[in-house]
């Protein structure tokens, strides 16, 4: 199989929607915050004219990924398909935002891998273990923890924490509007020190 040139690009759709295309992919556990912050941020974006496409792990699994459980293989398979949707649609000049435990450093590096320099944006939503329990949106962790939910990430499979992420947002203390304005504070410094440096400006 050969792959098809086609005529126009990801810098033509890029420039038709006058942005730079982006995969921001919020990692954390169950309950750290990723979907509330990813939704409020995406309505930041929106109000300010970008267009976005939010990629949420719930979501997915209603149909792209139905087929797949909870297991290791599927969680790797899970996060294989959504990087490439993400890859897809940031082709199609789109700020992606993924939100999606994606537990494994492997994954989240092989998703990486797939996009061009600078584009992965990886956001490490950071809530303690045991806040994410205490909060419990789903009521999922006292589902695992009595042995009811296997392979949960947490409790029974373990998650990897980002050693190096491009945005570590520490939750405590902070509200998800204050993290949503921090993100797109850091987006346009981004956009900023990118066109600094294509019209050769810069300091």
């Amino acid at each position: 199989i050969h792959w098809q040139s086609l005529d126009v690009g990801k810098r033509g759709r890029s420039n038709l929607k006058n942005q730079r295309p982006a995969v921001f992919w919020f990692t954390g556990l169950s309950g750290s915050g990723k979907s509330t912050i990813a939704n409020l941020f995406e309505k930041k974006l929106f109000a300010s004219g970008r267009h976005t496409y939010i990629l949420d792990g719930d979501n997915v699994r209603h149909g792209l990924n139905r087929d797949l459980g909870f297991t290791d293989a599927d969680r790797v398979e899970n996060i294989r398909r959504v990087a490439e949707v993400a890859k897809l649609m940031a082709d199609a000049g789109l700020i992606v935002i993924v939100s999606f435990i994606s537990p494994f450093s492997a994954e989240r590096r092989m998703a990486r891998e797939l996009m061009a320099e600078g584009e992965f944006v990886e956001v490490f939503v950071d809530t303690p273990f045991e806040e994410c329990a205490r909060r419990d949106p789903k009521g999922l962790y006292a589902r695992a923890l009595s042995g009811e939910i296997k392979n949960f990430t947490g409790v029974d499979s373990p998650y990897e924490a980002p050693e190096n992420p491009e945005i570590h947002l520490q939750t405590l203390g902070r509200s998800p509007q204050e993290m949503a304005e921090a993100l797109e504070h850091w987006l346009i410094e981004r956009d900023i020190a990118e066109e600094q440096y294509d019209n050769g400006g810069g300091i």
